[in-house]
Parts: structure tokens; C-alpha cells; sequence
């Protein structure tokens, strides 16, 4: 071999050399999750002995400029590849760790949602910037549970903005409407209940042993409309929807009683006057008393008495499916569904819930199981795409629904 052909050659697996260990080195230095200690001065070693191969290589190039190489079509052929190659590694390592940090956010965000895959952000970052990212991006815990006396059941006479037109406007028997429109480029459905006394809590008739799809539920039940109701017990998100987190309340009927630890959640429910009531630390006797006829667990909370949470960045829950449940001043109920994408990489926000519920009037809002559970069945049909983490398009069984019976 030439020197001429040799120094191209090192050249090239100098410069492939020094991206690879360069992308482990700096993951490495940034989290030991992923590249250990041992491995990233390994790469540093690899890194420091490429850029000496790289100066060779050049040395060699220059020395022998002279002398015939390859032939132009192949260096040609493998230049371009190590270009892209490089280019590819610069541009994830810019993606993870340059000065826009709207990827580390969403990553961080909607990773550390989740039960079993917080390791695809700890992979590439430490803890000290996972809680910094987190600690810009939550919802303030609401200091007060409703007060179901804002809620009077006056209809708006004249609409007040485009939002107020799209739920007042009806024909006089209709009990319900849905409301389409997109979040963040996905499908979003909004159904407007126009008597809050028709919504009750649906169960899964194996409650303790597992759970239903919502659109058995809502026919088996006689639902015409429902959406999926509390959070539920998950491990590993491999549990099969049996049982229900914290309080649920059916028909007055204490179901479950269970401590749920949130700073920003609680019970979420319809009292004897139909109106929705949102309490935080509380057990099922506490909501008994106060009134509460139907009522599951989740949150966090988005509204309360007409004040939106306080919410840093994107509320700290990442972008996905989404469900949420709220009321207005004058009774109306809003319930709303958000589809993620194919990729079950976008969807909504806490804070997109949130903005939503106000623009439409909600006086008081919460979000619901979100996810593959986030479905909307209306007369049997399930309207939305629920996405799981296989990417089918199904969802799940659940334990808990809120239903519209006429």
C-alpha cells in the first residue's frame, strides 16, 4: 500500500475515531447511566490517540500529495459517508447538549412522567440537571379545594368570544356536543355535557381483578358518551386495570379508600347538586360528607374557582395523550381527550389542559389518566386513536370511567 493510500485511509478512520468516542465521551461526561467511568476514559483515550492518527494522516497526505491514492470515485464515496457520519454525531450531540434546550426539556419531561422509561433521559443526563429541568417545569399546588357555590347554572345569553359560541350554541334538546380541533398538530375532542346530573362514575364489573375496555363499559352500562376516569395502580405498566388509585366513589358507594400521594392532585368528583368538586387531602369519608356522589383520583388539578394553576414550563408531565374533565360557571361539563402522534412523541402538555379549560369557560378543571387509557367512546364508538406503547393503535383496560347516561 502507498503512503498516499495509506494516509487517506487513517485519515478517514481517524475522523470516524474521533466523532464516536467524542459522542461517548461527552455522554459519558454528563451521565454515568449510560457510559461509565471506565468508559468514558476509554473513549478519552480513543478520542486523544484519533486526533493524533488524524495530524499522521495529514502528514502522510502532504508529504506524498504526488503520488496516486484511490481512485477519485471512491474517496469520493467514503468521504461523503464520514461527512455524514459526522455530521450526524454533531447535531445529536447538539440536539442533547447545545444552548436550545427545548429537546433536553421535552425528553427530560415526558420521561420522568413515566413508570418504566425515565432511563431513555438518565441515559443522557445526571440527576443535578433532571431536577433543575424539573424544577422549572411543574404544577403549583392549588392552596384551596373548590367552591362548588361559584357554579350557578346560569346560561351565557350572549356569546363572549369564539369559545363561549362553540359550547352555547345547540339545538335545545341536545344533551350533548363534541368539539374537534388539534393540539399541537394531534386530535383533540372536546365533548360539552349540558346536564351535569346525567354524569356519573362507571366501573369495571371485575374491579379488584381487572379492567374493562371503555367502549364494554360504556355499552354494557348504557352510556351514550365516556371518557376514562382516575389513575390506576401500574407497575411496569403491565397491570391489567384493576384497581383504582386513592378514592372512587360510585352512586355514593365508597369503592376504594387508598392514601394517594400527589402534590398537585386529589379527588375529583360530582356532588348531589352535579357539580364538580376537586379536594385534596382527603379520604373517602371526608368526600362522603362533603357531599360527593361520584368521584375517582388523579390530577394534577388545572383550574380551581377560576384561577389556573400555577404551571412552570410545560407542567412537568411531558407532551402525551391526555384527559381531562372541568365545569363551568353556569353547570356546562367539559370533557376533553388529546391523541398523541404515531410515535407517541407529542400530544399535550399540562399547561395545553390547562389553557384549553379556560379558553373554554371552566371554572374548575382537573386531568385525568392520560396515555394509552386517554379514549372517548360516544355511542358505542371509540372516536379517538389511542396509541400504546407497542405503537398499536388500542388502548387498555381501565377501572374507572366517567359516563353520560340519558
Amino acid at each position: 500500500m502507498n503512503s498516499k493510500k495509506k494516509g487517506i485511509i487513517l485519515l478517514l478512520s481517524s475522523l470516524f475515531l474521533i466523532f464516536t468516542s467524542l459522542v461517548f465521551f461527552v455522554i459519558g461526561c454528563n451521565s454515568d447511566r449510560l457510559i461509565s467511568d471506565i468508559n468514558r476514559r476509554v473513549a478519552l483515550t480513543i478520542l486523544i490517540l484519533s486526533i493524533i492518527i488524524l495530524l499522521y494522516s495529514i502528514f502522510l497526505l502532504i508529504r506524498f500529495r504526488y503520488r496516486r491514492g484511490f481512485k477519485k470515485k471512491n474517496i469520493i464515496i467514503f468521504s461523503s459517508l464520514v461527512t455524514l457520519y459526522a455530521l450526524g454525531c454533531s447535531i445529536f450531540l447538539f440536539i442533547l447538549y447545545g444552548p436550545i434546550n427545548n429537546f433536553r426539556d421535552w425528553l427530560i419531561t415526558t420521561a420522568m412522567a413515566t413508570m418504566n422509561h425515565q432511563y431513555y433521559c438518565q441515559w443522557f443526563y445526571n440527576d443535578d440537571v433532571i431536577n433543575k429541568v424539573l424544577a422549572n417545569n411543574y404544577v403549583e399546588r392549588s392552596e384551596f379545594d373548590t367552591d362548588p357555590n361559584l357554579i350557578t347554572f346560569e346560561e351565557e345569553v350572549e356569546y363572549a368570544n369564539e369559545y363561549e359560541k362553540a359550547v352555547l350554541e345547540r339545538d335545545e334538546d341536545d344533551l350533548y356536543k363534541i368539539i374537534e380541533f388539534k393540539v399541537n398538530g394531534c386530535d383533540a375532542y372536546l365533548a360539552v355535557i349540558y346536564d351535569a346530573s346525567k354524569i356519573s362514575v362507571g366501573l369495571s364489573k371485575y374491579i379488584g381483578v381487572g379492567g374493562q375496555y371503555i367502549y364494554d363499559m360504556a355499552e354494557q352500562q348504557g352510556a351514550v358518551l365516556a371518557i376514562n376516569g382516575g389513575g390506576f395502580y401500574d407497575p411496569n405498566y403491565s397491570s391489567n386495570g384493576a384497581n383504582p388509585l386513592g378514592v372512587t366513589i360510585a352512586d355514593g358507594q365508597i369503592i376504594t379508600d387508598d392514601d394517594y400521594n400527589s402534590i398537585s392532585g386529589g379527588i375529583i368528583g360530582f356532588d348531589l347538586h352535579n357539580r364538580l368538586v376537586l379536594l385534596r387531602d382527603a379520604d373517602a369519608n371526608k368526600a362522603i360528607d362533603y357531599g360527593l356522589r361520584d368521584a375517582v383520583t388523579m390530577g394534577p388539578f388545572l383550574i380551581v374557582n377560576g384561577k389556573m394553576a400555577d404551571i412552570r414550563g410545560n407542567g412537568g408531565w411531558g407532551y402525551a395523550a391526555r384527559t381531562a374533565i372541568g365545569q363551568r360557571k353556569d353547570g356546562i361539563v367539559l370533557m376533553l381527550v388529546v391523541d398523541s402522534n404515531e410515535f407517541r412523541t407529542q400530544g399535550a402538555s399540562i399547561r395545553d389542559l390547562a389553557e384549553i379549560m379556560q379558553n373554554y369557560g371552566a371554572i374548575n378543571a382537573a386531568n385525568l389518566d392520560g396515555g394509552t387509557s386517554s379514549a372517548m367512546v360516544v355511542n358505542n364508538q371509540l372516536i379517538n386513536d389511542p396509541i400504546n406503547s407497542a405503537l398499536e393503535h388500542k388502548t387498555r383496560g381501565i377501572p374507572t370511567i366517567f359516563k353520560v347516561v340519558e
